[in-house]
């Protein structure tokens, strides 16, 4: 090369780097400037996140179903992210603890969905609070499942407007009496009140006047519906749709409860789109455990339904009872639609990363099992190195190793002792444990240093009385710590079967005279204490309430520490009253009938007053 290319090549590189650092300076520039943007309310992201119940991997026809018809969802996932290795809790309670703190429901007494433990401890900060305090408009409709007493209330956790029913769905124990899924009564923000139409239908009927009336300031709405939950009542038409599907009577009811859901969601993309609000919302659809109904074993070794080849079912630690639907929206932040990511992302995620996606400030106090996955979501990156654990512990106090899934991106370690290679044998039907004992040793390593971990933040939580701010107090035998058989809905109540021995974690706030109302039905019902429940008749989409059994009590107790209160009970009334002096403390509650023959049972709804 001659001098003067030389100096020609070498002033043509000089000038080609100028322009590419302006070209980067400019990228930088306009990137700072669009972080900076989010800092005013115009350009603040709206989040809006649909938590469905018990729909499983396979309860979609875009995911492989023949059978269910979705339609909306196969269309939003068309216009939005797919993560296929996302995963939950394996019931409800921990998947909702998970997602609204970021951190495992071993760490915050909701590692069951009953017996006391599926209530979010008051020291966690939610998701709700984060965006509150980060100047959003915060609501939620639908399933709560995370305490049903102050200050465990939704809205004592950072919603501002609540519409929900009790405990963990429809016709449980803390749910209005004789709810079934139609014009029911719900609580708004802890008060009762009637409502018409469909249970679903509701919630995003709220959900959409929430945003018509919201939509000029950022808002945070979470819809964690209770469907598709049993009982699986569902309007006629929509199990009419699968008469002819080779489906049993209640995969029929329960299919029709998810296409009434995609229904619903496609009505509030619609709405969403008409007023121009779709664009800058980062729209999230996914579900609380794997499938409840979606597939059956028959009697006569044929299966019913569908599950996407997985392994295992809600409370499976298997991936069937926790790797569930994801897709995400957001066309303003350029979530790029239509693409598929198989990288490992989980529940624990979505509060360090919808706050990094939102412009939202976060630091946790406490160690998060959750990371920020924008890079995942944004930049397709890898996180194969990433490992999360999920089990199913439905027990009074969780046990090292007791049903315990180890995973990352590629790799599941079942119980310690199983391996599977999930991008290979996505069923899990081969053990392959011994052919890679080294990841089986990195994996329960790891496992054993988050054990250690979370076992000083287990603790129960403890259901306040006498606070000014919720007096009286309704408790339900749904929230009794106790390995026997609990009555968890109001089936199980009318039928006054169970009878568990156990208490209620409680602590009176302040001295003072309180007194104890002992039901055996809920105050709403207007039943006697030895009344027997009229039957509410099945109808071709709805379950029956079967008539009640009657209970005839002598005494009743009620003992905190060393106070012991007793009365006698008399015949037709809906409760009984037993009035005592109790000192400020922490106490296990026992409330208790007992029979003609001595036989104790316990009081499945306890009114407490400060007087």
């Amino acid at each position: 090369m001659n001098t003067m290319k030389r100096n020609l090549f070498i002033k043509f590189c000089l000038i080609a780097g100028l322009m590419a650092n302006v070209s980067c300076g400019q990228q930088k520039k306009a990137e700072t400037e669009k972080a900076t943007t989010l800092e005013t309310d115009d350009d603040k992201p709206n989040v809006i996140i649909v938590f469905t119940d018990d729909q499983g991997y396979g309860d979609l026809a875009s995911h492989g179903n023949e059978y269910i018809k979705t339609p909306n969802l196969t269309s939003f996932g068309k216009e939005s992210l797919e993560l296929t290795n996302f995963h939950v809790g394996t019931t409800c309670a921990p998947s909702r603890a998970g997602l609204m703190t970021g951190r495992n429901g071993n760490r915050n007494n909701a590692w069951h969905t009953i017996g006391g433990c599926s209530i979010l401890l008051e020291d966690e900060k939610t998701i709700a609070q984060v965006f509150e305090e980060g100047g959003y408009k915060t609501a939620m409709f639908g399933k709560w499942h995370l305490g049903d007493n102050y200050p465990y209330r939704p809205f004592d956790r950072g919603f501002q407007e609540t519409l929900y029913n009790g405990g963990g769905g429809v016709q449980q124990t803390p749910d209005y009496w004789n709810n079934t899924y139609f014009d029911d009564t719900y609580f708004r923000n802890g008060e009762p009140e009637k409502v018409s139409g469909y249970a679903t239908d509701v919630w995003f009927d709220e959900a959409i006047k929430y945003v018509q009336r919201t939509k000029e300031e950022p808002f945070f709405l979470y819809l964690p519906l209770n469907a598709a939950h049993s009982p699986f009542n569902v309007p006629e038409e929509y199990a009419k749709m699968y008469e002819d599907a080779p489906l049993t009577d209640v995969q029929k009811r329960f299919y029709g409860m998810i296409t009434n859901i995609d229904e619903n969601f496609g009505k509030l993309i619609s709405f969403l789109k008409d007023e121009k609000l779709f664009d800058n919302t980062i729209i999230i659809f996914t579900t609380d455990n794997g499938t409840a109904a979606g597939i059956k074993k028959n009697k006569d070794g044929s299966i019913s339904g569908y599950n996407a080849g997985l392994r295992g079912t809600k409370g499976s630690h298997y991936d069937g009872g926790h790797k569930v639907p994801f897709f995400i929206s957001w066309p303003d932040g350029d979530i790029k639609k239509g693409v598929v990511s198989n990288e490992l992302v989980a529940n624990v995620d979505l509060l360090p990363t919808l706050t990094k996606m939102a412009g939202v400030p976060f630091s946790s106090e406490k160690p998060l099992d959750g990371a920020d996955m924008t890079s995942v979501i944004l930049e397709q990156s890898k996180s194969e190195e990433r490992m999360l654990v999920i089990d199913t512990q439905r027990d009074q106090w969780p046990i090292k190793g007791k049903n315990s899934c180890v995973m990352n991106t590629e790799w599941r370690l079942i119980d310690g002792t199983e391996l599977y290679n999930i991008i290979d044998d996505p069923g899990q039907k081969n053990d392959i444990a011994s052919q890679h004992p080294e990841i089986v040793q990195k994996m329960q390593a790891f496992y054993d240093q988050w054990w250690t971990s979370i076992e000083p933040e287990m603790k129960y939580a403890e259901i306040p009385l006498g606070n000014p701010k919720a007096n009286p107090v309704m408790i339900t035998v749904h929230d009794m710590h106790t390995n026997d058989n609990i009555p968890w809905n109001q089936v199980l109540i009318r039928k006054g079967e169970f009878g568990p021995n156990g208490f209620y974690s409680v602590n009176i706030v302040e001295d003072g005279n309180y007194q104890f109302k002992l039901y055996r039905y809920p105050p709403e019902s207007d039943l006697s204490l030895n009344a027997a429940a009229d039957e509410i008749a099945r109808s071709f989409s709805v379950d029956e309430l079967p008539v009640g059994r009657s209970l005839v009590f002598k005494t009743a107790e009620v003992k905190l520490g060393d106070t012991l209160l007793k009365e006698n009970i008399e015949e037709n009334k809906s409760y009984v009253s037993l009035d005592g002096k109790l000192n400020k403390g922490s106490y296990e509650l026992h409330s208790d009938f007992f029979t003609n023959d001595g036989v104790k049972f316990p009081a499945y709804y306890i009114e407490i007053e400060k007087k």
